[in-house]
């Protein structure tokens, strides 16, 4: 990720588990090259939301969820390469090796969003229901190597979750600030249906004012924000 860059996205699910909101602020542009002299190679690829995507194994840094971003140096184009043949055929043909392809994480695409916001809100009925705790509200918080997960719902139902670095603190305030914009923005807004996509000019510019000043700071301070 961009050095200084903490927040990655922000995403608001209505209380039906659709997704109404997100913006990606950061995106991992990392690009990891790997050169293989002979078929098979170590990993499997599936074509997914239009991307030949890694589905299991690794090499080197490449995990699964990396994308083939480039084949020999050229740029591909989708699912395809530069000259129009499908990037599974040419990893498929023992005749074209060796390869080098790069690999990368590119931003999420529209129906992956979607996925996302429907699994979360899955997840989190399911930990709510199986939590020891009674009453439990739930996840707040989900750590990954890579990220952090941390989540506020509202008592009609409705989520926000954040995804950002490791040293990213005082989320929990953020995200009351981002909730604040959403009742000041979004919901006072005469022309906005509830549980509906949010289209708000205001509430975009706001968002990314906050974001800007919370990178800027590195921690997210109440008092420095207007």
């Amino acid at each position: 990720f961009y050095p200084g860059k903490m927040i990655y996205s922000v995403y608001i699910i209505n209380k039906a588990g659709g997704l109404i909101y997100n913006e990606q602020f950061n995106y991992n542009k990392q690009v990891e090259e790997c050169t293989f002299s002979q078929h098979p190679i170590p990993l499997l690829l599936s074509v997914d939301a239009g991307r030949v995507v890694v589905k299991f194994g690794e090499c080197g840094n490449v995990k699964p969820g990396f994308s083939i971003m480039s084949i020999n140096k050229a740029p591909v184009n989708g699912t395809f390469t530069r000259s129009g043949q499908p990037i599974m055929e040419v990893v498929n043909d023992p005749k074209a090796y060796p390869l080098t392809v790069s690999f990368g994480r590119g931003k999420i695409g529209a129906n992956e969003k979607l996925m996302l916001a429907s699994t979360f809100h899955s997840l989190y009925a399911i930990s709510s229901k199986i939590s020891p705790v009674e009453k439990s509200s739930g996840i707040r918080m989900m750590e990954t190597d890579e990220f952090v997960l941390h989540c506020f719902q509202t008592i009609t139902g409705v989520k926000f979750f954040i995804i950002v670095d490791h040293k990213q603190t005082a989320c929990e305030p953020l995200l009351h600030r981002i909730y604040q914009l959403y009742t000041d923005y979004v919901l006072k807004n005469p022309f906005y249906l509830i549980d509906m996509p949010i289209r708000c000019e205001l509430f975009d510019q706001n968002m990314k004012k906050i974001i800007d000043q919370v990178e800027r700071a590195n921690v997210y301070n109440s008092a420095t924000l207007s």
